[in-house]
């Protein structure tokens, strides 16, 4: 099986997707010091990919953000770990100048597939009618983007069926995280080094001190890999390799199970069971994984 060619029009609703509101003088400079990317120096011109950690640099979320104005900063990120995420973050505000808050509410979150021209770059943000619109990673030909536009503005693009963007999400290579998954990766687990989801340059943040350990001693032990199954997969699932059946090889990121294409995941596993032995998912070990290539290049130095 090859990944298969996407729709390459249309947008549909995001309702996994929820919006964190940071607002104040010092949002950029408080989420500076908590997430893994850069937004003390972040222009209105770019979003950042980032993630949240507890202080063994596990991901407690993942998420998209980007500035509105000098006061403002919007989070993108799994609904089902919002309200958590929120929560937590909220209890390192102290004295610092911001709000935070859950702003779903204000926003219509749309995914959207045109053909891949390959003219934008990731991460490139574009605002018009207060519209917000962040070029994603693009999707086996398609190029990809989500778009926040103020709740009830309407749309006139062709309807694309969830099923297609989740599936868009997966072939992408680009993984979050979910309930599912919590504190279950360190972020180069999910390749986030390579796909500008840290900045090594920047100051400390929860967790920073195991993110940067991990990137620069030694070589990297477990990465993400887009599979496809002849079963339905599901975040959170463990996968074993058939040379050892008493310890996981890796789990599962994200999965779709699209009804013309197939069963796809992103799986993290451990580098060397990638290379000989059948990966499976636990209790079916006749249902063998097949491993694809990133649609990116890992990187070798950051």
């Amino acid at each position: 099986m090859t990944p298969p060619p996407l729709p390459v029009m249309g947008t549909c609703a995001l309702p996994h997707l929820g919006v964190i509101a940071a607002r104040g003088e010092d949002a950029a400079h408080f989420l500076h010091n908590q997430l893994t990317q850069d937004f003390a120096l972040l222009d209105m011109q770019h979003a950042r990919l980032a993630a949240f950690c507890n202080a063994k640099g596990r991901m407690q979320a993942s998420m998209l953000g980007w500035k509105t104005s000098a006061e403002e900063v919007l989070l993108v990120m799994r609904a089902d770990l919002l309200p958590q995420t929120l929560k937590r973050l909220s209890m390192f505000v102290l004295r610092a100048k911001v709000k935070l808050s859950d702003a779903t509410a204000e926003w219509t979150l749309q995914g959207r597939l045109v053909p891949d021209t390959e003219t934008s770059l990731p991460w490139q943000l574009n605002h018009d009618n207060a519209v917000w619109s962040v070029q994603l990673y693009p999707s086996a030909g398609a190029s990809r983007s989500l778009v926040l536009s103020p709740v009830n503005t309407q749309t006139h693009d062709a309807v694309l069926s969830l099923d297609d963007w989740l599936l868009s999400e997966v072939l992408s290579g680009v993984g979050d995280v979910q309930a599912a998954t919590f504190e279950a990766f360190v972020p180069q687990m999910l390749n986030y080094e390579s796909v500008d989801g840290v900045n090594f340059k920047k100051g400390c943040y929860p967790g920073q001190e195991v993110v940067a350990r991990s990137q620069f001693r030694g070589t990297l032990k477990r990465r993400t890999y887009v599979a496809s199954s002849s079963q339905p997969l599901q975040a959170g699932q463990e996968i074993f390799n058939s040379n050892d059946a008493t310890q996981p090889a890796g789990q599962v990121v994200q999965a779709v199970a699209h009804p013309q294409h197939g069963n796809w995941a992103l799986v993290c596993l451990q580098t060397a069971s990638t290379e000989a032995g059948d990966l499976h998912p636990a209790d079916t070990p006749g249902s063998v994984l097949t491993l694809h290539a990133l649609p990116y290049a890992l990187r070798e130095d950051i």
